[in-house]
């Protein structure tokens, strides 16, 4: 018996050691497969960002071109015609007729040459509102939201809270563009009858929210529809936030009473408090 053991023994530490080969062989392949495996989802999710930045470069260049084709459209359509009308009053011919002729040519050209004037106005404000320029981003969104009030159809409430630093300029206009699509989106979409907007500052970033009753996007929707072909409007929104590295995010409660949109701006060095302006 004790010999069996001891010619048994050699075949317990061959197998024994073969079993810790074969184990630690196995340990390796899987650390290799792992590692690949890490590697092909680091790539994969590469070109993903990849393709989302193109997508949103591509939703900011149409957005831009859009813009570029109104603004030459209304000075083509609008303001050439008036300029052209108020040209043909202040020809040649004029000095042929008599005084008063000449007088009502010239009222009449001025008159054409005055709606021209407001026609540009107009068209200079909806590039940059005045108030936006000249007070910040809360005179701005008040006096948007009382131009929304007077229209009596919903209820309207806007409230800023230590919006002691002032945004720059450019990020400013981004974000009063940003809620200018939200709530058309709202307008167009929700059949909501109230619409709040508040500002507080959080941890360096500025969190502006959207609330309102009606119909509205979950978050995984917005992503949705931001993705696909459809979402043109959506896809504006992220581009501009991209742009100053801002989030957003859509909320609504568990019985879909109401729903939340809320805009996480951080702020930077740019910024500046209004007694600097």
């Amino acid at each position: 018996m004790l010999v069996l053991n001891i010619l048994q023994t050699p075949s317990l530490l061959a197998f024994g050691t073969f079993a810790m080969l074969l184990l630690t062989l196995s340990l390796i392949l899987f650390i290799i497969f792992h590692q690949r495996r890490v590697i092909r989802y680091q790539i994969r999710m590469q070109q993903m960002e990849a393709e989302q930045q193109h997508m949103f470069l591509k939703a900011s260049i149409k957005l831009q071109e859009e813009e570029r084709q109104r603004i030459a459209a209304d000075l083509h359509d609008d303001a050439g015609p008036l300029l052209a009308t108020a040209r043909l009053y202040l020809s040649e011919n004029m000095v042929n007729l008599d005084k008063t002729d000449q007088l009502q040519s010239i009222s009449s050209a001025k008159q054409l040459i005055d709606e021209s004037i407001q026609l540009i106005r107009n068209i200079s404000h909806s590039l940059m509102p005045p108030t936006l320029k000249n007070f910040g981003l809360e005179s701005a969104l008040n006096d948007f939201f009382q131009k929304l009030s007077g229209s009596g159809s919903l209820n309207v409430s806007c409230r800023f809270s230590n919006y002691s630093t002032r945004l720059n300029p450019e990020k400013e206009l981004l974000i009063f563009r940003v809620i200018q699509e939200l709530i058309n989106n709202i307008l167009k979409h929700s059949h909501s009858s109230y619409i709040n907007l508040t500002q507080v500052n959080q941890e360096g970033n500025m969190l502006i929210s959207l609330q309102h009753d009606g119909e509205g996007l979950t978050h995984e929707e917005f992503l949705s529809r931001s993705n696909s072909h459809a979402g043109l409007g959506l896809k504006n929104i992220q581009s501009r936030l991209k742009v100053i590295n801002g989030n957003i995010l859509f909320e609504t409660d568990t019985h879909h009473s109401f729903y939340r949109t809320t805009l996480d701006i951080p702020k930077d060095l740019e910024d500046k408090p209004f007694s600097d302006n």
